[in-house]
């Protein structure tokens, strides 16, 4: 499928379960709102000004219990994900460095691609009893959650139906690493400019876009 056909197309599907698109009031009751709370509590309580000052305060126990109880009230991560997550920050040294790498993420100076292949680092050398942290939901949520002006969130299997119905050539990889989260980027800014007139806040809107594509919630 050409590019422009998949975009009209996957439009045409957005359109039809939400006549109102991005402001229709049933989009934003089953995919926008819980996300926008996520973010609003995000910013109340671990704003760059907040984060900054528990770690100075050495709270990492409690910046990760924080971050970690935001998340659990979204459906973002599949439950095994959550419980690794929640296993991977339990311990002191797994908090802190949770927190220290979160927040370099986030918030610290370098680039995009330098910051985001440490913190792929980071959460890969997180502890671990069964079930492994590092998957692309998890090293991508709270960048989602934190600042949904810039980061997107990927759910592989659902982004990458949504990416070939598009007709986007996306480069997956399994490993997280900076080459398939800028081609994420780059679908994604692709997507908000063909979708300009519709009005897209931030990359809430468009991934909740890119999971109507692709996920079987809306075959």
């Amino acid at each position: 499928m050409s590019s422009k056909r998949g975009a009209a197309v996957c439009r045409r599907k957005f359109l039809g379960f939400f006549p109102d698109g991005f402001h229709d009031e049933t989009y934003v009751a089953w995919e926008r709102g819980y996300k926008w709370n996520a973010h609003q509590q995000w910013a109340d309580a671990l704003g760059r000004r907040q984060f900054e000052m528990a770690l100075r305060a050495g709270e990492h126990r409690e910046i990760a219990a924080t971050a970690v109880r935001i998340e659990s009230r979204t459906n973002l991560l599949f439950s095994f994900e959550k419980m690794a997550l929640r296993d991977a920050v339990s311990s002191h040294a797994g908090a802190r460095a949770f927190a220290e790498g979160l927040y370099e993420w986030l918030y610290g100076r370098g680039g995009e691609s330098l910051k985001f292949d440490r913190w792929c680092q980071v959460v890969g050398d997180l502890p671990r009893r069964q079930t492994r942290v590092a998957t692309w939901p998890v090293v991508t949520v709270f960048g989602f959650i934190a600042r949904p002006k810039v980061h997107v969130f990927l759910k592989p299997n659902v982004t990458r139906i949504a990416a070939e119905e598009y007709g986007f050539d996306f480069k997956y990889q399994t490993r997280p690493q900076w080459e398939t989260y800028a081609g994420l980027l780059d679908f994604a800014a692709t997507v908000r400019t063909d979708l300009a007139d519709l009005r897209p806040r931030d990359m809430i809107d468009i991934q909740s876009f890119i999971w109507v594509q692709g996920s079987s919630e809306y075959d």
